[in-house]
């Protein structure tokens, strides 16, 4: 059984624990030195099989005409005010030199010349071209080998140059381009950071003890470790997008210090009644443990179920962040008891510093939040959890009618990638953006790649280009390169509206149903819209059309496991309606505060962005994990106490008052960790964070704290009911009461005869 594996498993570490603590640094260090060694850097592959960006991609690449590769672009205009490059002297001869060290940097196969341009006559004001119709702007297109060939090595050169020249030449110099992209440092250090200062500032009120709260951020930091490097390793084999690192650094120090936090809470309620500090760390292991193996499996099950979206980035993410989950269930229930047997009976003790502030209100606040003062300290819990209940109706009502309120915003929902356009303005790559956009117009900085393969009719190319350029939706049309080796050509195309425009969604759209049809006709030739724009429009749709599978998965697996935990039909129905209202508000949230722009500024946002393609269904996945954290820890607790006294009244507001003061202050440590990572510089950062940090303190607060004890109240004994055919044939789960982890009490059963 389960808990009794882990009853030995925790007391094991508890008696050993300088062995388990020594295991421990070895595979750390083990993976540190494997992530040097073997690891790689993370990489963004926005494609997908069968997607028509892909194809496109495909006959690019047959064709060697050089746009599979990496890119950058180097923007320009005169620091004199009065100057433009045709009638300054020092600005064009500086413009040659900037072009001049470009070329010569290390695996730069090419870049454009916007000066020769300008002595050549060529039309270069049109989007697409090089020097603005003013002649204030210059663009140098810098063409760099595929992304296998290089390394942040040659970004830094790049900036390096640019830092360089800014001192040497009277230019303003702007960078941007997917070199950028896939090789900048991803946000994430310093959020970490702020991240566990605000853990360790609400462990210490929790437990007042710098001991007892430095354990959960020690065994955090240590998973931490592995988790990442183990990730790093996995790069080196494959591509691991760029967000998956700050992601899984996100999720595995909530998920982290939260099983800490239940286990010690345990752990310190067993040292309060007088068990020895070995027996007390294998009980807790056993009883918090368990919902803790659950949980993160949950978690882990839920985030590998993004496999059926078929996007394989997505795929290859959502088991870089299984990982660091993995890796924190594993320490929570081996090197959490191993720091717990370290420490022996002093984690029943409050700390000085702990003392001193219970002589304060701030004093008062920590102890009525510390776990081992016992029941009498859950007097104000209980009160409430007793009002909720004497008037369930009102309470049910009003809830459920706040959350379906948030998660209106919902219909509006619109997904896309936000664009340099919606970085900070302290970023030299929005710097850039906003000068092409100025020069050259919006869709300069998100052209379409069309590829097209004609054979079998050599007259398709021009009905193509005419067909394209008639358009509304397309400013204009590069001209056509051809291969000669294989006769597939390319058409670079600049649409009139921003890459994360919806306008440019539609214009791709018509592209693919009805210019480049009507242009090819019935004939053997083809041709598929590419290009950055277009990949991400396609995984964007293509993840909306599989969310509705995955999300039915993910229900079905949740509702059966905890079935067979709880031995109960209505208790994993509840469970799942209510997390989809706390999951569909932290939606609504962020399509208010992203696409609407409401309270934008409190977390450095800019600029209204549309919500990243694949970021709802991996805040699914991730929320509906944490989700059963919270719900298996505290049901769990109520099942005990109905199970210990048989009435349900009793049970849920001793269940739900007994665990409301962990579940806030685990609830604030997710909260305060995913919020630091709300003010990253990157949207995609900012919406992981605030959506994560919303979902969990509405799940902590107006779910656990209202709706549970409401509905459960509404149903009585119902709570409970499971036909006595279906208990026979469900195998018995892995939460039990804690008298069946120790052996003290059978268990009695709860069907319907």
């Amino acid at each position: 059984m389960l808990s009794k594996a882990l009853l030995r498993l925790g007391a094991s570490a508890a008696r050993h624990p300088w062995r388990v603590i020594a295991a421990w640094l070895i595979a750390a260090t083990l993976a540190v030195l494997a992530a040097i060694a073997f690891g790689g850097r993370t990489a963004d592959s926005m494609t997908a099989p069968g997607l028509d960006s892909q194809r496109a991609a495909e006959l690019i690449e047959r064709a060697g005409t050089g746009q599979e590769g990496m890119t950058a672009q180097v923007v320009v205009t005169p620091l004199d005010g009065g100057a433009t490059f045709f009638d300054h002297g020092s600005a064009r001869t500086a413009l040659v030199r900037l072009q001049a060290e470009v070329k010569r940097l290390p695996h730069v196969l090419g870049t454009s010349d916007a000066a020769g341009a300008l002595d050549r006559g060529a039309d270069t004001a049109v989007p697409g071209g090089l020097v603005s119709a003013d002649g204030r702007i210059a663009v140098v297109r810098v063409q760099y080998p595929d992304q296998s060939r290089l390394s942040a090595k040659d970004l830094d050169a790049l900036v390096d140059l640019g830092d360089r020249l800014r001192g040497e030449l009277p230019l303003r110099i702007e960078m941007g381009g997917n070199l950028f992209y896939v090789f900048s440092d991803a946000d994430g250090g310093a959020s970490e950071l702020i991240g566990l200062l605000a853990a360790a500032a609400i462990l210490f009120l929790a437990f007042g003890s710098l001991v007892a709260a430095a354990l959960p951020i020690g065994m955090a930091v240590f998973g931490l470790t592995v988790g990442v490097a183990t990730m790093t390793v996995l790069a080196g084999v494959t591509d691991v997008p760029t967000f998956a690192p700050v992601l899984g650094s996100m999720v595995g120090l909530g998920v982290g210090i939260d099983y800490a936090l239940f286990v010690l809470a345990r752990h310190r309620e067993y040292l309060a009644r007088g068990l020895d500090p070995h027996e007390a760390a294998g009980r807790a292991v056993a009883t918090a443990g368990r919902p803790v193996v659950f949980a993160g499996g949950t978690v882990v099950v839920s985030i590998l179920g993004m496999a059926v979206a078929n996007v394989p980035f997505m795929t290859v993410g959502g088991i870089a962040v299984s990982i660091v989950v993995l890796t924190m269930v594993v320490a929570s229930v081996t090197l959490l008891p191993a720091f717990l047997g370290a420490a022996g009976p002093r984690l029943g003790r409050t700390g000085r510093i702990g003392r001193a502030l219970q002589t304060r209100k701030l004093g008062r606040l920590a102890r009525r939040r510390d776990p081992a003062a016992g029941a009498a300290h859950a007097a104000g819990w209980r009160r409430w959890i007793g009002h909720v209940s004497r008037h369930p109706v009102p309470y049910a009502v009003g809830a459920a009618g706040l959350l379906l309120t948030a998660t209106l915003p919902v219909l509006g929902l619109r997904v896309g990638l936000p664009d340099d356009g919606s970085l900070p303005h302290s970023r030299t790559e929005r710097r850039a953006y906003d000068l092409v956009a100025e020069g050259f117009g919006p869709g300069t900085n998100g052209p379409l790649v069309i590829a097209a393969d004609p054979t079998g009719d050599p007259g398709v190319l021009d009905r193509l280009v005419g067909a394209v350029a008639a358009d509304p939706g397309i400013a204009s049309v590069a001209p056509t390169h051809i291969d000669r080796a294989t006769g597939i050509a390319t058409l670079v195309v600049f649409p009139t509206t921003s890459p994360q425009d919806k306008a440019t969604a539609d214009t791709i759209a018509r592209l693919r149903t009805d210019v480049l049809p009507t242009a090819i006709g019935h004939g053997p030739a083809r041709a598929h819209v590419g290009g950055a724009a277009a990949s991400l429009s396609d995984v964007g749709q293509r993840t909306s059309q599989r969310l509705p599978v995955f999300v039915a998965a993910v229900l079905a697996m949740s509702f059966l496991l905890l079935m067979l935990v709880f031995r109960s039909i209505l208790v994993p129905l509840k469970a799942v309606l209510l997390n989809l209202l706390s999951i569909g508000a932290a939606y609504g949230i962020m399509v208010a505060v992203f696409q609407w722009g409401w309270g934008g500024a409190l977390i450095g946002l800019e600029a209204t962005v549309p919500i990243v393609s694949f970021i709802p269904m991996f805040l699914f996945a991730i929320l509906f994990g944490l989700s059963m954290d919270y719900e298996v820890f505290l049901l769990s607790r109520v099942r005990e106490e109905y199970l210990r006294t048989g009435d349900n009244g009793t049970a849920i507001v001793e269940g739900v008052s007994r665990t409301a003061r962990i579940i806030t202050s685990a609830a604030l440590i997710m909260v305060a960790v995913f919020l630091s990572f709300a003010v990253a510089e990157d949207p995609s950062t900012k919406m992981f964070g605030l959506g994560l940090a919303t979902a969990i303190f509405i799940d902590a607060t107006v779910v656990r704290m209202v709706l549970v004890p409401a509905t459960m109240t509404l149903l009585g004994r119902a709570n409970w009911w499971l036909p006595k055919w279906l208990d026979w044939m469900l195998p018995r789960g892995p939460v039990g009461t804690d008298a069946e982890s120790t052996g003290e009490a059978p268990r009695p059963r709860l069907v319907d005869r």
